[in-house]
């Protein structure tokens, strides 16, 4: 029998942080479907990017601009340890 996957909020796109306007998130069957490593989607507004986690790199964005990639991408940074965690415990990887 297979263990339940663990729910972090607002089903099929489970919230793992928020900090100020930014909610970070991933797609809870993506993994599945695509083998791509850990990353972590970040959205507010009308904006999106997608992070590597490991190591930390910006993939790809859309309505943000270089000013807040840079600060989007210091938030990774500076959460890394417990974005990577909930990525494996998410997915049992």
């Amino acid at each position: 029998m297979m263990a339940a996957r663990r729910s972090f909020g607002e089903g099929g796109v489970p919230t793992v942080h928020r900090f100020g306007p930014y909610r970070f998130f991933f797609w809870s069957h993506e993994n599945q479907t695509t083998g791509e490593p850990p990353h972590i989607h970040v959205g507010s507004g009308d904006g999106l990017a997608l992070f590597w986690l490991s190591p930390v790199a910006h993939r790809a964005s859309w309505g943000y601009t270089p000013r807040e990639i840079e600060r989007i991408r210091r938030l990774v940074v500076a959460h890394r340890e417990e974005l990577l965690r909930r990525w494996h415990d998410y997915f049992h990887t």
